[in-house]
């Protein structure tokens, strides 16, 4: 069977890939796709192969892929069909790991693995029917009765990945409470030894929705309600902080401030539990040394020439109304080197640990009460070994004070069906939202430090941990610039303005 499948579906495998909302080389040139490993699975009765796809492109590097398919019949031969469309594949990755099966293929096998918490969340046989999500990106998950929730990850790279290794850390080691358990994994091992993470169980959380949509909905709703303001009626930037937040009293507003304070807190616990271990190498704290910053600045000054190059290229693709501060954060690239330079040249006195890597308000599920914590694997896009860099934690800390900035724009650029707010009054609600933004950021802030106290991960001053942070919220708001110029130009706004103000003092 596996020969046939060989001949007949290798040639449809590049067409296959391209159309799949979790392959991440639709904007690279594939030169050939092969089949590397193929591993049949069976369950009651119905047989599926999970390929795994080496993908070779151009230029860069090359991606291997995890492809579960089943065999459908069409004329002139076999045809490739997502074997996640049916519920007996579903049951059957279940099912290796509660038997923590070896299921063997041509050149490897996938082994099943599981943790104490699988028979405490009480996942045994008779486990009610897998559902698969949808809307999903680089991954595909299937929730089992509402007790767990396995991620099958579509890009695979030798070695543990930070999601599972992370969350294991964080269930049974430091016994954080705001992360799911890990209930169990499935790894791929090759002939030669090397291994890396094909899915993780966790434990599912009851939930409505995640941080991002509660901010959205919420802040839609205060929108709709300020939107007859005048611009005099709107916080000014000369007014005091405290001052400006007071426009955010209403029992709407004070609720999510409140709920992202204890978001700071979480969050601040979090890094607490990451830095807990000095006797595990993986996650025992590092100090900063010249070395570390080094490799930052450039990494740091590599991202800011390379995104200016591409604004400078794609100016024209820029709205009209945000083509001066184009200009303008393109004229301050010598600054902003300067910045990373001056920051980055002296030494350091912190710490750097295991963090979250791709940290925002979608990342954090909100269950009406308080939040857990997801997706420990990091930025997809960046190989894993650098995934699992140790770094400030003050990076985890700037990716969500610029979710806090989206997250107060997202409603006026995209005002959701039915809203009154029209682009006339988008415009006039700006000013409300760059105050919304700044306020959750000290709602948040404020909860954060006042948990961590004196951790030694932290400088010790006051200024320095600014300064730190500063820096990361620049090197995250280039990043955001760069993918707002591929991906949605309309929104370049938002990364545009975080930079400008990151580059200006305030009095």
């Amino acid at each position: 069977m596996l020969s046939e499948l060989r001949r007949s579906i290798s040639a449809q495998l590049p067409s296959f890939l391209t159309a799949q909302r979790w392959f991440g080389g639709k904007a690279r040139q594939v030169r050939e796709v092969g089949i590397t490993d193929a591993i049949p699975v069976s369950h009651e009765g119905a047989n599926s192969v999970v390929l795994l796809v080496r993908v070779n492109y151009v230029e860069g590097t090359e991606d291997t892929y995890s492809i579960p398919i089943i065999r459908g019949a069409q004329a002139g031969g076999d045809s490739l069909e997502d074997a996640f469309s049916r519920p007996q594949f579903l049951a059957a990755l279940l099912d290796i790991i509660r038997r923590e099966d070896d299921v063997p293929g041509e050149k490897g096998r996938l082994r099943g693995c599981q943790t104490k918490s699988f028979s405490e969340l009480l996942l045994g046989p008779e486990t009610a029917q897998p559902k698969k999500l949808t809307g999903e990106q680089s991954n595909s998950s299937v929730i089992y009765g509402d007790r767990a929730i396995l991620k099958f990850f579509r890009r695979i790279e030798e070695g543990e990945n930070p999601d599972l290794e992370i969350g294991r850390f964080l269930t049974h080691k430091a016994r954080f409470a705001h992360v799911p358990r890990i209930a169990g994994w499935i790894e791929y091992h090759a002939r030669n030894g090397k291994l890396a993470t094909q899915a993780i169980l966790q434990e599912f959380t009851p939930n409505q929705g995640d941080a991002w949509r509660y901010a959205l909905k919420t802040l839609s709703a205060f929108y709709e309600q300020s939107a007859d303001l005048s611009s005099e009626g709107l916080p000014q930037r000369d007014l005091r902080r405290s001052e400006e937040c007071q426009r955010f009293s209403s029992e709407l507003m004070a609720h999510l401030l409140a709920d992202i304070a204890l978001l700071g807190k979480r969050t601040a616990e979090l890094h607490l539990a990451l830095s807990s271990q000095s006797d595990d190498a993986a996650f025992a704290p590092e100090p900063f040394t010249m070395q570390f910053q080094s490799k930052l600045e450039g990494s740091f000054a590599e991202l800011t020439c390379r995104t200016l190059s591409l604004l400078r290229a794609r100016i024209a693709d820029v709205p009209t109304e945000y083509r001066d501060q184009s200009r303008k954060v393109i004229e301050r690239e010598p600054e902003t080197l300067q910045r990373f330079h001056k920051l980055l040249s002296a030494p350091i006195d912190a710490m750097r640990i295991r963090i979250h890597g791709d940290y925002h308000l979608g990342q954090v599920l909100y269950t009406g009460a308080d939040f857990v914590i997801i997706d420990f694997e990091g930025e997809p896009a960046r190989p894993l070994a650098e995934r699992r860099i140790k770094q400030s934690p003050l990076q985890d800390v700037a990716g969500m004070l610029r979710s806090f900035h989206y997250a107060a724009f997202a409603p006026l650029l995209m005002p959701p069906a039915g809203s009154s707010v029209s682009s006339g009054k988008s415009a006039a609600l700006k000013g409300l939202a760059e105050a919304w933004s700044r306020c959750a950021a000290d709602a948040f802030l404020g909860q954060y430090y006042e948990t961590s106290d004196a951790a030694h991960y932290l400088p010790t001053g006051t200024g320095e941990r600014a300064k730190l942070l500063q820096m990361y919220l620049l090197a995250k708001a280039f990043y955001e610039l760069g993918y707002e110029l591929n991906n949605r130009p309309a929104w370049v706004g938002i990364p545009l303005e975080g930079i400008l103000r990151l580059l200006t003092p305030e009095v």
